[in-house]
């Protein structure tokens, strides 16, 4: 048997006011229009609601567990307003991350705790992949954007970068490494050194060993190679390997065992931020997530 939702919700509002004119007042209604809602209902059910008690209408041992299920209506409809109120301000839905291992660790973790915080009804995925992986998360509508290094939209085409930081790349050894504490670093000092290279599907590997060939540094003496930030980061505190990372996404891994030398060049130039394909629909959260890198 189908029953009326609207009836329902409106047998809640009589049995908590108490009487068929002051619910209502509180729906908006006459009197005789809310008491033939009720009487359809009764018709529809084949059995009454109410009982007579003098002059008031008393709900019935029906009436009153009928209207536990017409309360339960009129707070999912609440419910649903609510939901759609924030919808409409970005702060409700489904956001769909991409990012490389580098920028997915603690980097993003805080900015994605900040914006969960912000956004509890929002429910967010974050994926992380090499460069080949996240291009093919864009391209079969995996993910809404990946935050990531500008190269990665190039020379793909069909992406859209939106820069949002300078990850700007530098290179990395523990505090007490002999290079950490000379004044200037050459490029002959580079590449008298024993090197933790990062794997070789990586945009990072890629733009290291770029840069050093323009630096000057003729070959990289690789001894490891690793895809793990906390491997890499892990390694290098307790050797004297040297390797590169981004400055702003490795900051927070620093503490006072880590550090960059002093030692940069052009190519080491990281524009991070989001990239997503042209022609894909925006997603409405996607702005109020980016707003919190501002």
């Amino acid at each position: 048997m189908k029953l009326d939702p609207k009836h329902l919700a409106q047998l809640s509002v009589i049995v908590e006011a108490g009487s068929f004119q002051t619910a209502a007042d509180r729906l908006g209604l006459t009197q005789p229009a809310l008491s033939r809602n009720m009487k359809a209902l009764e018709q529809r059910l084949g059995t009454t609601l109410f009982n007579r008690d003098g002059r008031k209408s008393v709900p019935n041992a029906l009436g009153l567990r009928l209207s536990r299920n017409g309360q339960a209506i009129r707070l999912a409809e609440e419910q649903a307003s609510v939901l759609a109120d924030q919808s409409a301000q970005g702060a409700v839905g489904e956001l769909r991350i991409g990012a490389p291992p580098i920028v997915a660790g603690r980097f993003l973790s805080s900015f994605m705790a900040k914006f969960i915080r912000e956004n509890p009804n929002c429910v967010v995925e974050m994926r992380t992949g090499l460069v080949h992986e996240l291009r093919t998360m864009l391209e079969r509508s995996q993910v809404d954007f990946v935050l990531g290094p500008q190269s990665l939209a190039e020379p793909a085409s069909g992406l859209e970068f939106r820069h949002l930081i300078d990850d700007r790349v530098g290179i990395l050894c523990r505090a007490e490494h002999p290079l950490a504490a000379m004044e200037r670093v050459m490029a002959s000092d580079l590449e008298a050194q024993v090197w933790l290279a990062h794997s070789r599907g990586s945009l990072l590997r890629q733009q290291t060993e770029a840069a050093m060939m323009a630096s000057g540094v003729q070959s990289m003496h690789i001894v490891c190679e690793a895809d793990s930030i906390r491997s890499v980061l892990e390694i290098i505190a307790e050797t004297d390997l040297i390797t590169t990372m981004p400055r702003a996404t490795t900051a927070s891994y620093l503490e006072d065992r880590l550090v960059f030398l002093d030692f940069d060049h052009p190519q080491f130039l990281r524009p991070l931020g989001s990239i997503r394909r042209t022609a894909s629909r925006i997603n409405p959260i996607e702005d109020k997530f980016l707003s919190v890198f501002v």
